[in-house]
Formats: structure tokens, C-alpha cells, sequence
């Protein structure tokens, strides 16, 4: 039987700001990337978000990022290891806390924006955010791109890593992501984004954006809560799962 996780970066509104519909992606998707303050997000209405979810219940994951919320944690930034390492455990400790407090708990990381794509391939913060993990919390599970070198090296450092493919996002032919600041890196028919999901899950293969197939296997798949018509594209991403007698459910718990 084929299992795939769903994921959605939630809880990122801040104050009278409001990004994406949490409540109705969270009944949609299986897991929630809740932001942490950092790069979005305020207290009172991440624990909003955490409630929710856990209502539902769906699986939660801190969602880091650099200390960047004019950027929304999207701008490439070049922090000392100690202060990763410091700003990290910052954040997964006031998601520790907010989630007690919604009678859930935090269950995986997931880094955000800048910092998800620079610890792909950067050893050096990616170690600082593997250590970071480590020190709060061994038994939680680092969601991180599929195919990129932080999954073996999370490994090797003792962590539970679960891949994770984008929904929305194209990918290049060596399977990483195309850059937001190209052409065509931002994928909105949620009918295209259904059939190529559906075919990494059920053949381990994506489209890239050059034509040809690229190998990506993952556990999670994302779709971006603050992109438009976010909902529609989870809800006909599940849809088609389902309808191919694919089980959605949380990859946390799930024997990795």
C-alpha cells in the first residue's frame, strides 16, 4: 500500500497581516509546518494555528528560519555557527512550548525558505542546524529536500531525515528546485501539480522543467500555504491520491 505524507507552511500571519487559510489547509494536508517568529508568524496566532491542528489531528513541525521577517526568511543570509546553532534552538524551544500549550507536540523540523536551500548543500550550516536538532531533541525527524546531501549527512549524524518533493515548485533535471527567480519555478494548475505528484509517488519520477524525467523519492509532499489557490491545488492533490488508492497520512510515526 502507497503512503504519502501532505505538508503546508502554516501559522505565518502576523498580526492584522494574514497569509494563506490555515484552517482550511490543515483539512487538507496531514502535517503542519508551523512558523516559529522568525521569519513569520507572532504568538498568539501560531498557537491559533497549533490548536487547530491539533483538533484535526494533524502532525506538527517547527519550520526555522533565519532571523529575517521583512525578507519572510527568503533572502540568503550568512549567520556564525553559533549563532545558527542559538537562533535554531530558540525556535524549536517557543514551538515546544506554544504546542504543550494546544495540547499537541512538535514532532519534526523543517527549515524555511533561504535556510531549507542553503543547508541542501552547505555543510557547514547544515551541520549547525543538525546539532541544533540534536541538542533540543534527538527523536525529532529533519524533513529536508529529497536528494540533496544534508539527508545523508542529518543521517550519518544520527537524526531521522524524511525526503520531501514540492508540489509546486519545478524542478531542475538533477532534481533540485528551479530558483524563485527563474521563469516557470512556481507551478499554479493544480491539475498539472496532481498528475506529477501522483507520478512521483506511484514511479519515483518527476517532470523538470526542461522536459525530461528526473528521479525524486520522497515521504512528505509540499504545498506552499502562501501561494495562490493553495487550498484548490492540496484538495485536488488529494483527490488524486486518493482516488489512486494513495493513503495520505503524517510521515512522523511512521517508521522511517
Amino acid at each position: 500500500m502507497r503512503v504519502i505524507d501532505l505538508n503546508s507552511d502554516l501559522g505565518e500571519s502576523f498580526g492584522p497581516w494574514i497569509m494563506g487559510e490555515d484552517a482550511a489547509m490543515l483539512d487538507v494536508v496531514s502535517s503542519a509546518n508551523v512558523a516559529c517568529g522568525f521569519h513569520a508568524g507572532d504568538p498568539a496566532g501560531i498557537l491559533r494555528t497549533l490548536r487547530a491542528a491539533k483538533e484535526r489531528g494533524i502532525a506538527v513541525g517547527a519550520h526555522v528560519g533565519y532571523r529575517d521577517l521583512v525578507g519572510f526568511g527568503r533572502r540568503d543570509m550568512d549567520p556564525t555557527s553559533d549563532e545558527l546553532v542559538g537562533d535554531v534552538i530558540y525556535q524549536i524551544g517557543a514551538l515546544k512550548g506554544l504546542a504543550a500549550a494546544a495540547g499537541t507536540k512538535v514532532t519534526y523540523v523543517k527549515p524555511h525558505g533561504a535556510l531549507y536551500n542553503t543547508i541542501a548543500t552547505d555543510r557547514r550550516q547544515a551541520a549547525d542546524v543538525i546539532d541544533a536538532i540534536l541538542s533540543v531533541d534527538p527523536d525529532l525527524i529533519l524533513l529536508a529536500l529529497a536528494g540533496s546531501p544534508i539527508v545523508e549527512q542529518a543521517r550519518h549524524a544520527g537524526l531521522t531525515v524524511a525526503a520531501e518533493a514540492f508540489a509546486d515548485r519545478a524542478y531542475t533535471p538533477s532534481g533540485m528546485l528551479v530558483s524563485r527567480r527563474e521563469s516557470g519555478a512556481v507551478l499554479h494548475d493544480p491539475e498539472l501539480v496532481a498528475e506529477r505528484m501522483l507520478r512521483m509517488v506511484t514511479e519515483g519520477m518527476v517532470e523538470a522543467i526542461d522536459g525530461t524525467m528526473t528521479k525524486v523519492e520522497a515521504q512528505s509532499i509540499c504545498v506552499h500555504g502562501d501561494s495562490p489557490g493553495a487550498v484548490a491545488m492540496a484538495r485536488r492533490l488529494r483527490e488524486r491520491l486518493v482516488e489512486a488508492s494513495v493513503t495520505v497520512a503524517p510521515f512522523a510515526g511512521a517508521g522511517l
